[in-house]
């Protein structure tokens, strides 16, 4: 692993910001506007052979600068080993589609896009997939309210499907999964050690 490593590193060259083995795993961390050179060169080395694509996904750190991380994951079948590839990027920041070199990247694209607003350049359909095409918002992202903005249902009145602005009938409730009878026996074993009160 640390030699594929190497040699990925060597191969990008400024490609790529780095990259680290942990818990048995290769990640790189790439830069944004590299990452069609930096997959490409994943999948057609000779030593990669990195030829399968696996899922492509999205995280949202508020925090941060460049709040979304874009994440790889590819398979090679050929040496029985996996790699992930992380970006990072803004909610204004167009990041290259990879729907030309994997026809995959498309589906997984828009579904990025359609959760947390990440915007794929060059993308041949970037459209909403998973949510409405009126959602507003992108409900992946920490910031998106838990309830939504509005409710959808059927009205047997009108006949059709309308939206509502969400009601809630009762406050959010914290519960405690613990027994009381569960709990009784740790307050009894605590006053029997002599630490209760």
């Amino acid at each position: 692993m640390e030699d594929l490593k190497q040699h990925i590193l060597d191969g990008l060259g400024a490609a790529v910001n780095g990259a680290e083995i942990a818990f048995g795993e290769l990640t790189i961390q790439a830069r944004r506007e590299e990452i069609v050179k930096t997959i490409t060169f994943l999948r057609d080395d000779p030593i990669c052979r990195f030829t399968t694509l696996i899922d492509l996904c999205g995280s949202d750190y508020p925090e941060r600068e460049q709040r979304f991380e874009v994440v790889y994951h590819m398979l090679s079948m050929h040496l029985n080993h996996r790699v992930r590839i992380k970006i990072s990027t803004d909610e204004d920041t167009a990041v290259p589609t990879l729907s030309g070199l994997f026809p995959n990247a498309n589906w997984y694209e828009r579904e990025a896009f359609d959760m947390y607003g990440i915007i794929f350049d060059e993308h041949p359909d970037l459209r909403r997939l998973l949510t409405d095409y009126n959602f507003e918002g992108y409900p992946l992202r920490k910031d998106f309210p838990l309830t939504g903005f509005v409710e959808v249902r059927y009205d047997e009145e009108r006949k059709e499907v309308i939206y509502e602005p969400v009601t809630l009938p009762q406050e959010f409730r914290d519960f405690d999964f613990m027994s009381p009878w569960e709990g009784a026996k740790y307050v009894q074993d605590a006053e029997e050690k002599g630490e209760g009160t």
